[in-house]
């Protein structure tokens, strides 16, 4: 059979509560950000790998809370001032600033800003604060001091769910079937459910042809490859 070409287009991924599935993975951090109005000193970090979801919880937040969702390459251009003024504020990434002076310096300010107005602050990262490299001490002590929710490693249940959210994304439909057959062949991580998912599409849609067993075999091996 012919095999089609495949555009690379763009798709919008749901980000909204009810996409979010909770497992035991991830529930205490989901109560977390659900309950973001009694964070100790309005601000609270969340961690997790890659594609654990914390994008998708820094959007249900913003919803939630109205919060102005900022990135690690914004910050350096951004008035703390103005930016405080905002119901709440999220900002992702965060450790990927430690070789950014200016963006340090940025955080730290509004940092500074939000707590003098008592506005609610998020921050996405890898891991703790005292593994990101800061090399400004004063906003290194902030952070720190900052709540923490971690997002745990997925468990059959939270992957199975990624795995249908991540399809039904791009239009996708993944039968029981087709997930007990995929289930124990894939690394256990998100971030790999989003590359295979995104990388199963384009092979289904290259052979005109629903997803199945033969795909997933086919982009496995090119992922392990």
């Amino acid at each position: 059979m012919a095999r089609q070409l495949v555009l690379d287009l763009p798709f919008r991924a749901a980000m909204g509560r009810a996409d979010f599935f909770v497992s035991a993975a991830n529930a205490a951090a989901v109560a977390g950000i659900d309950g973001w109005r009694d964070w100790p000193g309005a601000k609270m970090l969340l961690v997790g790998p890659e594609g654990s979801g914390k994008t998708h919880l820094a959007h249900v937040y913003a919803a939630q809370a109205g919060a102005r969702i900022i990135g690690p390459t914004d910050l350096a251009g951004i008035d703390p001032a103005t930016a405080a003024e905002a119901p709440a504020l999220a900002v992702e990434d965060a450790d990927r600033i430690a070789r950014d002076v200016a963006a340090q310096e940025a955080l730290f300010h509004l940092h500074n800003a939000a707590a003098g107005r008592g506005t609610p602050l998020l921050l996405t990262a890898r891991g703790p604060a005292r593994h990101w490299g800061l090399t400004l001490p004063d906003l290194q002590s902030r952070m720190e001091q900052a709540g923490q929710l971690r997002l745990e490693a997925p468990d059959d249940a939270l992957l199975t769910a990624v795995l249908v959210k991540l399809a039904a994304d791009r239009q996708m439909t993944l039968t029981p079937a087709l997930l007990a057959f995929t289930l124990p062949r894939i690394d256990r991580s998100l971030a790999f459910a989003q590359r295979f998912v995104a990388a199963l599409d384009a092979e289904a849609l290259a052979a005109k042809a629903r997803p199945g067993t033969r795909h997933v075999r086919a982009v496995l091996e090119r992922l392990a490859a």
